[in-house]
């Protein structure tokens, strides 16, 4: 048997019939197809504007970039997450201050926020960089709340998201509206809800914001719209485009995003069916208010405890089964020269471990890995 990754693409015959199709034409790099899958995003998302890059950390740079992010500018994100977040505001030698999360879910709060600027006395925020992570969209709306209250950006770095969506009054919107953000950031890494190979997507309901960001994307080069040979360079930007033919895959693989996203929510449902009799674990516990794009499932050990937790991957590991920390706080890493702790961080990186969650994945497989994690705790 072939290993069960915790992620994984899912291209098909028109996928890479739409890639081959572009990469006959002349043209395969800026574009109409360009044009095309950002419109195509627009119109999804119901957001203003959109541009796409090469990576989802090449969005978060354009985003921090945009809003003229520069040093000692302070910025608060979660203590839980993928490094790229940290990485770019380091290279704009901002101040980053690492929030506390909810143990369970691994998510900051709008009071985790507030509780990380009381304890370091901050004032003159620049930036709150949220992040959903598994795909699960828990306080957008509040977070808008806050962004008025202390005067900063907000940036949802919603990289686990696309497909996600909130309830606010009676409607419900799409993580990437920026219904309540100034700058919403995606991955189209395989692993995503979609893909493009690598990419990545800025999207913003500012003009003002579009329009540096889509000329920051491409070296800050604007040009003249009636003679193509003349052109200005208005900001140090970089080459962050993304070609045509990545594109293409990305207008296929949008067609597809609601199935997806629905096989992503079965798998979930049959986990949280099958894995609630096990009394050592707890399931993702989504409320109504919230659609989640489940790029991750995420369980939690009840007793949190690092060699039991490693024990469970190394087994699954054995039987061919690869699930995944998802994540190690930032603080931990060697990079990290500060001395930090969070407390409910610590909770979530010594309970929590992602089971595998993909379009594709066979219920034969799923079942597996049910069986296997109730051996392992020796529950029938």
């Amino acid at each position: 048997m072939n290993k069960i990754n915790y992620g994984r693409q899912y291209v098909d015959s028109k996928d890479i019939q739409a890639v081959s199709k572009i990469l006959k034409q002349d043209k395969i790099t800026t574009g109409i197809q360009v044009e095309k899958f950002e419109k195509l995003i627009n119109q999804y998302l119901k957001c203003r504007y959109s541009t796409t890059c090469n990576s989802g950390t090449s969005a978060l740079f354009l985003a921090m970039q945009s809003i003229g992010l520069k040093k000692n500018d302070i910025v608060i994100m979660p203590s839980i997450n993928f490094v790229a977040s940290y990485n770019v505001a380091k290279l704009f030698g901002a101040r980053i201050f690492l929030s506390d999360v909810n143990q369970h879910t691994g998510q900051m709060s709008p009071e985790n926020v507030l509780n990380c600027c009381k304890k370091f006395k901050l004032s003159k925020v620049k930036a709150i960089i949220t992040m959903y992570n598994g795909g699960y969209p828990e306080n957008a709306e509040n977070f808008y709340k806050l962004k008025k209250k202390l005067g900063c950006y907000i940036i949802e770095d919603a990289c686990h998201a696309f497909g996600s969506q909130y309830k606010s009054g009676n409607r419900y919107y799409k993580i990437g509206s920026c219904s309540h953000s100034d700058i919403s950031t995606f991955s189209l890494h395989p692993v995503k809800s979609i893909t493009t190979g690598e990419g990545g997507i800025v999207t913003t309901n500012s003009k003002k914001i579009n329009d540096k960001i889509k000329a920051l994307r491409s070296l800050g080069i604007v040009k003249d719209k009636n003679k193509h040979w003349k052109y200005d360079v208005i900001y140090n930007g970089f080459n962050f485009r993304l070609n045509d033919f990545q594109c293409a895959l990305g207008i296929s693989q949008l067609k597809k995003i609601n199935k997806f996203i629905s096989y992503r929510n079965k798998i979930a449902k049959k986990y949280t069916k099958k894995l609630k009799s096990v009394p050592y674990i707890l399931c993702p516990n989504v409320q109504n208010k919230y659609f989640s794009s489940f790029h991750l499932y995420l369980i939690n050990l009840k007793k949190p405890n690092m060699i039991k937790k490693e024990k469970l991957i190394k087994y699954m590991l054995r039987n061919k089964i690869i699930i995944q920390y998802h994540y190690i706080p930032i603080y931990k890493f060697k990079y990290f020269s500060d001395k930090y702790i969070c407390d409910n961080a610590e909770i979530y990186y010594n309970s929590t471990v992602s089971l595998p969650i993909y379009y594709g994945l066979k219920d034969k497989e799923q079942n597996l890995i049910i069986n296997k994690i109730k051996k392992f705790f020796k529950v029938k």
